[in-house]
């Protein structure tokens, strides 16, 4: 996936027409800029989601990667089966590093909320998602895509219609996250240079 956040549209419209059709976005409101001048895109929200902004990301996304609590995964459903949305795709947010300043369920959590959640009829539960460490070399981010992996083939084991997708690994670290299961790939710097200064999240 092409992580479009900051990326002006005309650039994005090159990147489109070579075949990056899938977009990733860090804001609902970007996004909504971008989507009317960009047709083919399929659009994926990556950051946080705003409770206030729910429905109108449930009107604009096809993927949501962001749930990171049981509240918002039954917000999404709600909206999504009173829109007569076809079933949402999601991945669940997981903080398998445990780290107080990211977002996500922590591992025991989730095993406990999993039921609850595969079975809310309006989400696609496609897979985990996580944010891997800021570390200073490669490598050194593979224990958190391990131990997403672990997790995952652990729930799937037990609750079979959650998906087997693994989304994770950004530029830096993308070659480990593949070699230990990732499914989607979120990469912008390696593909349109680097942000802006002032934003903190490196994709």
């Amino acid at each position: 996936m092409a992580v479009s956040k900051t990326v002006e549209a005309t650039r994005l419209a090159g990147a489109v027409a070579a075949g990056l059709t899938t977009l990733g976005e860090n804001r609902v409101q970007e996004a909504e800029a971008k989507a009317p001048v960009l047709p083919g895109a399929r659009w994926h929200l990556i950051g946080p989601l705003q409770s206030n902004k729910a429905r109108r990301a449930v009107e604009l996304f096809e993927v949501i990667e962001s749930i990171d609590s049981a509240d918002l995964a039954r917000r999404l459903d709600r909206i999504a089966g009173g829109a007569g949305h076809a079933p949402l795709g999601v991945y669940l947010q997981v903080n398998v590093d445990g780290d107080n300043a990211k977002a996500g369920f922590l591992p025991e959590t989730l095993e406990t909320e999993l039921p609850v959640l595969v079975a809310l009829p309006n989400l696609r539960l496609l897979g985990l998602m996580t944010v891997g460490r800021l570390v200073g070399k490669p490598e050194d981010a593979r224990p958190t895509f391990v131990r997403l992996r672990e997790l995952s083939e652990r729930l799937r084991g037990g609750v079979g219609e959650l998906g087997p997708g693994l989304s994770m690994g950004m530029s830096d670290d993308y070659p480990i996250a593949i070699e230990e299961g990732a499914t989607v790939i979120r990469v912008g710097r390696a593909l349109f240079g680097e942000r802006p200064i002032g934003d903190a999240a490196k994709a």
